[in-house]
């Protein structure tokens, strides 16, 4: 046993706001961090060897046995959710193509919009209900559509609906290319940036050339090939790339589709290149709305926001490359986001460790289901549940490779983690990240109360499954606490560097005896006397942990599991 150096971490919080606020085919992911080479498909443990006692560490290949029981974990308080029929129960497959994205749509049939036409007009004008078919080609959506109830918005046709505008007049300027008078007035800065100096990420306007995303600087003398710089003052757009004989848009309407009308459908379209506003989605779901199977990229804050969606369902989705998040949701009771697949979010510089970026984040909801995806690939946290979020399940999601946590369960209760695959995440670098537990995992619960994290396959993340216990004032329900955490049944893979599973706390934030409970897990190690657990600064071996009233009955092994 070893005492671990004192960490101090200061974590910033942020909840959603309801805000209302030509086709991309280069590479996605350029800046994106890929770490981790686990596979995750559903694995087979080897079985542990008869003993009623640990055998001794000196055996490198041997296993720490379960005590005896076969009797299944009684859980006291939470239970899941029965998810509605059809729903995952296991991860999607690493290997075979995620099926999402417009080919997953069916055929449509209804009132034609082509390319030219006004659609928020022809919408508008229809009585509720209708269908409207998108016909193939680029649609200029200059004003938010806003459908009524129960209308189908869709294509079979590989419709393109963008926020963007050509920029065509440009003038050659001491070696950058310039056009004048595109630019909005300027407006105030929100949302926290990666670079907390230059703080641009929440500048809204994205420059495309050739439909590949130019990165955005600070100032005019930064500019270079694959950049761009909007002065706003000057009303100018510089570009470091020579726009002759190439197709340059720019990102300018807010928000392709919203309204409050329940029981909208949207289907089989291609949604891209909103100038979001942070926090803000490209689609805004509501009350019963169904979001299936479109392709939704290249926005620059929020591809998909729900927003007091109530029994909303967003499924078979391809949602990458947007700006700063994928999939956000706020104030909604039992929505379900299912299938989809949620990958290089993030392209715009928003803080990665601990605001609102990555894949899918959910505040202030109730009930409902995240299941079923595949997550990957996302510049900050996988699947994040922050600010009062009550009785959700995440269950059967694919998490791989994200830069901050795969799963992060925050200051919420009644909480259930269940039958994910979450390998390779928080491995990513930048302000406020890190390694320790503090720092997060694959797994990490902060501050909650009545969670239950099972039957994972948890490997080769910067930690294991981290559970913290931090000084976050009060909120709806009275002092924001840590209690009754039990962590069983997974299986965590910790071969090497500081990874670690157990428990921190910081002052006036002491973890009660008996509120957390590890037990019932397999654990895969580099070596059994590797110190791979901690408890509030103390670093343990597996044969030390034990002795603290955790992982009593769990296995201890040094072997690989099989596929």
């Amino acid at each position: 046993m070893k005492t671990a150096t004192a960490v101090v971490a200061i974590v910033a919080v942020g909840t959603f706001a309801a805000t209302t606020a030509l086709p991309a085919h280069s590479e996605p992911g350029d800046n994106v961090l890929v770490q981790g080479e686990f596979s995750l498909a559903p694995q087979t443990l080897l079985p542990a060897a008869p003993s009623d006692s640990l055998l001794p560490a000196a055996s490198s290949d041997s296993l720490l046995p379960a005590a005896p029981s076969d009797d299944p974990l009684h859980l006291p308080g939470v239970q899941p959710t029965p998810p509605p029929p059809g729903l995952p129960t296991t991860p999607p497959s690493a290997d075979a193509a995620f099926p999402s994205g417009p080919s997953q749509a069916p055929k449509c049939s209804g009132v034609t919009i082509k390319p030219g036409q006004d659609a928020a007009k022809i919408v508008d004008e229809a009585p509720t209900g209708t269908t409207f078919c998108f016909t193939a080609g680029w649609h200029r959506i200059t004003q938010t559509i806003h459908p009524k109830a129960d209308q189908v918005l869709a294509s079979d046709q590989g419709a393109v609906l963008t926020g963007s505008v050509p920029l065509t007049k440009w003038t050659a300027s001491n070696g950058d290319w310039v056009t004048t008078g595109v630019l909005p007035p300027a407006y105030s800065q929100t949302g926290q940036c990666e670079d907390n100096v230059a703080n641009i990420c929440y500048l809204r306007e994205q420059v495309f050339l050739n439909s590949k995303h130019l990165t955005r600087v600070a100032s005019r003398d930064k500019v270079a090939p694959g950049t761009f710089y909007a002065d706003y003052a000057a009303n100018a757009v510089y570009l470091g790339d020579n726009p002759s004989g190439r197709s340059v848009e720019m990102s300018k309407t807010e928000t392709a589709i919203q309204s409050t009308a329940g029981g909208v459908i949207v289907r089989g379209l291609t949604i891209e290149h909103f100038a979001t506003p942070p926090q803000g989605g490209a689609v805004v779901l509501g009350l019963g709305w169904r979001v299936i199977a479109n392709d939704i990229r290249w926005n620059h804050a929020v591809g998909v926001m729900l927003v007091n969606a109530d029994g909303a369902v967003l499924e078979k989705n391809f949602i990458h490359s947007n700006g700063q998040l994928g999939i956000g949701q706020y104030s909604t009771l039992k929505g379900t986001i299912s299938a989809n697949e949620v990958s290089y979010n993030n392209t715009d510089g928003f803080w990665i460790a601990d605001w609102e970026s990555g894949g899918i984040k959910t505040t202030w909801s109730s009930g409902g289901w995240v299941t079923g995806n595949l997550i990957k690939l996302n510049r900050g946290v996988g699947l994040w549940s922050d600010a009062y979020d009550d009785g959700r399940t995440f269950n059967a999601n694919q998490i791989v490779d994200n830069a901050a946590d795969g799963i992060r369960y925050e200051i919420g209760r009644n909480g259930v983690i269940e039958k994910n695959a979450i390998s390779g995440n928080g491995l990513g670098t930048g302000r406020g990240s890190g390694t320790s537990l503090w720092d997060g995992g694959g797994i990490n619960v902060n501050t909650s109360s009545n969670v239950q994290v099972r039957d994972n396959v948890v490997a080769d993340n910067v930690n294991g499954i981290s559970i913290q216990s931090r000084t976050r004032g009060s909120g709806p329900w009275g002092l924001n606490v840590l209690r009754d955490i039990v962590v069983s049944g997974n299986q965590v893979t910790m071969r090497g560097g500081t990874t670690a599973t157990g428990m921190v706390q910081n002052a006036g934030a002491a973890i009660p005896l008996g509120e957390v409970t590890l037990d019932k897990n397999t654990y895969v190690l580099d070596s059994l006397t590797a110190d791979r657990f901690q408890k509030t600064g103390e670093w343990y071996s597996a044969q030390e942990w034990r002795k603290t009233g955790q992982d009593t009955t769990s296995t201890f092994t040094t072997r690989r599991s099989t596929n």
